[in-house]
């Protein structure tokens, strides 16, 4: 039995320099997957970690007990298990997990990547899940340099980048000409459509136009779901990578997000998109991008656009801040263009109040005590409905 283990040993050794020699990237990444949450049941999840085994990837399961002879953090709580893989990732146990129902904070999104029907063809679409900015155009903006930082951890050195034809999508091609032009490379793509043009058609998306698609996040988890399971009947995601990892200039964990809705083989190939991720140095890459991004004044091209098209909204500075709370309960149902308004709100009023991400959209999290009281102050300004 010694012997077979050196074999055996000596063996995965061999495969891990081959695989190193052929990707260029050495060493094999520990990434986790939580197990809760999914409509299709823990089995589901658990099976998934099991084949990304066999792929090669190590997989740490986070959930209830099992008997696949991975390694497990045994919780029955979904909370306690995002607990449990903070502190893994904090600790570099595991170089990033695969999870659902995570709250990203405003700023970072996901993004997502799925196989096209036309040509069978690999896309990221930027982003699938998430708040980067609260103004829509920004939000597209910083949306395209999170998807050509996600290419790049990839592999992809010079990946093209298409902006879908919706709200604002010009004026997002405007500000990216904009950083184009002050030393920021965008490799624009050009769309199939026999007129052409850096704006992408619904065709586009079909047949892959660029390696990049970027849309607002609303629209991208749409897209994620149809690619994911049209031929399924909507039921079940069957097709693509899932939705992707959390990407924010200040973001350090490599979190990868998929669907309740998510089947079996698209968990796995997310465990292997998160391992790639991890094995291309995604938060080096995030790090690197950002420096490049404030050389060519990234920050300015914000700036300037938000003087000249957004109103003054309400200074924090105009009111006494309220003491910080322990905040735990969600309140949704805020359209995302609101939100920071809602939120003065009620720290106007005395309510400590955070913005995050939850799994329908924008929320605002308070503590379990102000609850009721925010509720109400939120439907007196318009921002909610009570049911």
């Amino acid at each position: 039995m010694k012997n077979k283990n050196i074999e055996q040993l000596i063996g995965e050794t061999f495969n891990d320099i081959a695989n190193a020699i052929e990707t260029g990237q050495f060493g094999k990444s520990r990434i986790g997957l939580t197990t809760l949450g999914s409509e299709h049941g823990v089995e589901t999840l658990v099976q998934a970690g099991v084949e990304a085994q066999k792929e090669g990837v190590e997989v740490v399961l986070i959930g209830p007990k099992n008997n696949t002879g991975l390694e497990t953090f045994e919780t029955d709580c979904e909370d306690e298990a995002h607990k449990i893989m903070e502190k893994l990732l904090d600790e570099n146990y595991l170089q990033g997990c695969v999870t659902l129902h995570y709250n990203f904070k405003i700023g970072v999104s996901t993004v997502g990547k799925v196989v096209t029907p036309a040509f069978g063809k690999d896309m990221l679409i930027a982003t699938t899940t998430g708040v980067s900015d609260t103004n829509r155009t920004i939000a597209m903006f910083k949306n395209t340099l999170y998807g050509i930082i996600t290419a790049k951890a990839l592999g992809v050195s010079k990946p093209t980048v298409g902006i879908l034809n919706v709200d604002n999508a010009h004026n997002v091609v405007r500000l990216l000409e904009k950083l184009n032009t002050q030393g920021y490379e965008i490799n624009f793509s050009e769309s199939k459509r026999s007129d052409g043009g850096k704006v992408m058609r619904g065709n586009d998306l079909l047949m892959a136009s660029c390696d990049v698609m970027v849309t607002d996040t609303l629209t991208g988890n749409i897209l994620m779901k149809l690619f994911s399971s049209f031929h399924t009947g909507g039921s079940y995601e069957a097709v693509g990578y899932g939705y992707g990892p959390g990407i924010g200039f200040d973001h350090d964990k490599i979190i990868n997000i998929i669907s309740r809705a998510s089947g079996t083989k698209v968990i796995a190939n997310a465990i292997s998109y998160t391992a790639k991720l991890a094995q291309g140095h995604l938060i080096d890459v995030i790090e690197e991008e950002y420096k490049k991004l404030k050389a060519s004044r990234f920050d300015e091209i914000i700036q300037d656009y938000l003087k000249e098209n957004t109103a003054k909204t309400k200074s924090e500075a105009s009111f006494k801040m309220p003491e910080k709370e322990v905040i735990t309960e969600e309140i949704s149902g805020i359209d995302v263009l609101d939100l920071d308004e809602a939120l003065n709100t009620l720290l106007q009023d005395g309510i400590y109040a955070e913005t995050g991400m939850g799994c329908t959209g924008p929320i605002i999290l308070v503590s379990k005590d102000k609850l009721n009281e925010a509720k109400q102050r939120l439907n007196e300004s318009g921002y909610i409905a009570l049911q």
